[in-house]
């Protein structure tokens, strides 16, 4: 009888590394799944639910990303202050011609775990609309979204 131990990855033996993602011409959810995969850290071998291991991710082509179907007038995004009757709400088409990096945003944290790690992985997302990015000197590997 052979006994395996469980593997469990220690803080101190994270790397992380820079991927980047074309958004242009890829479906939201396509883009969102292959996003939420790579900050979770489930792409590693040593991946451990409670550790956060995940990597950097940059998005860039937010502007560009395709929406299916009829989500551009019925899709609504949300948002509220916390004072009685003070909720903003807007449709996706509004809400790509003003802020596309929000879109790609929501769409990852609503794919994340809802736990203690979801705002540490959030902020290792770096979304762009066009096609430049600030993060060149971190020389990002390129994924393609399937």
């Amino acid at each position: 009888m052979k006994l395996f131990k469980t593997f469990s990855q220690k803080p101190a033996e994270i790397s992380r590394a820079w991927y980047l993602v074309d958004a242009s011409d890829n479906n939201l959810g396509r883009v969102a799944v292959v996003v939420a995969n790579l900050i979770s850290g489930k792409n590693k071998v040593t991946v451990t639910p409670h550790v956060d291991n995940g990597d950097f991710v940059i998005v860039v082509n937010a502007a560009k990303v395709g929406i299916t179907g009829d989500k551009l007038t019925s899709k609504k995004y949300h948002r509220h202050s916390g004072y009685i009757g003070n909720i903003k709400s807007k449709s996706l088409k509004e809400l790509m011609e003003t802020n596309p990096e929000r879109v790609i945003t929501e769409a990852v944290r609503g794919m994340l775990p809802k736990n203690k790690l979801m705002d540490a992985r959030l902020a290792r997302l770096k979304v762009f609309a066009g096609p430049d990015h600030a993060h060149a000197a971190q020389t990002p590997k390129k994924v393609e979204v399937k």
